[in-house]
């Protein structure tokens, strides 16, 4: 038991509980300019950023998803290493005033002096001032994501697939932050100076860029459409046995969804998109399995094309902003098909 009477403590720390009972130290967490704070997942140690008015309405019992690998546990355990240190600091400043208060006791009750010894101790005391805990520094946020489940809002630092507090995102909220992504890293390469893009494009940075890009697009509408024909079809598993990738082919998904009692998408997008979307993937095929070489298999889908046989297909940075919108667009159309 330890008596918090007289104890000093730092700004941003305070003594809770009564007199005579034990010690509890409350530390605050300052947020930053924006309102947002640190949480660090204690399982995969990323870092990701709560609104702290929100997150000071939650239940005490709150138990917090890691945006980014869906660890969950409960929320002390989130604190991020400059947090912990800031804790640490007030326990041992709370710590070293105990020690000081104990030896000081300890001392007085013995005699000055003795006799048979022949020690002699003299004993002098100074004000405690207390170390002043360690700010918060840490990564801010750069764009504000909100859970379209609970509304929560948060800021993470990389690709993710859970909100904080109530998990798993919706399957539409993955895919349209992934299309995000590849525009940023389309944008992010076309601001940085002259001299350091003629290095990397000599480097063939640009177009590995944007062969991923094509890759990507499809790759978040097979996941999207896979996620949600799964939910909304009771016997999704027995329409798409034998079917092999299904989702990653336009037309056979489409006639899937059809089949299905959904919308085709087809005429809902339009032909001219779809022809582009057609393009895109048969691109996306010859990059992923025949290095970028042009195949038959490419022309039959892609008839206008002007590429030759055994020919390479050679990406721009305009297809691909080109591919983000109608892939964009396409997934809107899926989403808005199965209301």
């Amino acid at each position: 038991m330890s008596d918090n009477r007289n104890f000093k403590v730092p700004d941003g720390a305070e003594p809770v509980g009564r007199p005579g009972k034990q010690v509890r130290i409350q530390v605050s967490i300052p947020s930053d300019g924006d309102g947002f704070f640190g949480r660090q997942c204690p399982d995969c140690s990323l870092i990701f950023r709560m609104d702290m008015q929100q997150y000071k309405a939650l239940p005490d019992d709150l138990t917090l998803w890691c945006v980014y690998c869906g660890h969950r546990a409960e929320h002390s355990n989130f604190l991020t290493q400059q947090q912990r240190n800031r804790v640490i600091q007030a326990a041992g400043n709370y710590g070293m005033q105990q020690v000081s208060r104990r030896l000081g006791k300890a001392i007085r009750s013995r005699p000055s002096g003795s006799r048979r010894s022949g020690v002699s101790i003299s004993v002098t005391t100074k004000p405690y001032r207390p170390r002043p805990l360690p700010g918060i520094n840490e990564e801010r946020l750069v764009r504000v994501r909100t859970c379209p489940d609970c509304q929560i809002d948060y800021a993470v630092f990389g690709e993710h697939r859970y909100c904080p507090v109530c998990g798993q995102l919706p399957a539409a909220s993955v895919a349209l932050d992934a299309l995000q992504a590849d525009t940023a890293r389309l944008a992010a390469l076309d601001a940085l100076p002259n001299e350091t893009k003629a290095l990397l494009r000599e480097q063939g940075v640009f177009t590995r860029n944007w062969v991923d890009t094509v890759e990507n697009v499809v790759g978040v509408v097979e996941a999207l459409a896979s996620a949600l024909f799964h939910a909304a079809v009771p016997d999704a598993e027995k329409r798409v046995k034998g079917k092999g990738a299904i989702f990653q082919r336009l037309d056979p998904m489409t006639d899937l969804f059809v089949d299905a009692g959904f919308c085709d998408l087809r005429p809902a997008l339009g032909h001219e998109r779809w022809q582009r979307l057609l393009t895109t993937w048969a691109a996306r095929h010859v990059f992923t399995h025949n290095d970028g070489i042009v195949d038959d298999k490419y022309l039959v889908k892609v008839p206008n094309s002007p590429a030759r046989t055994g020919q390479r297909l050679v990406p721009t940075e305009d297809m691909c902003r080109q591919a983000i919108e109608d892939t964009k667009a396409l997934c809107e159309t899926l989403v808005d098909g199965l209301r």
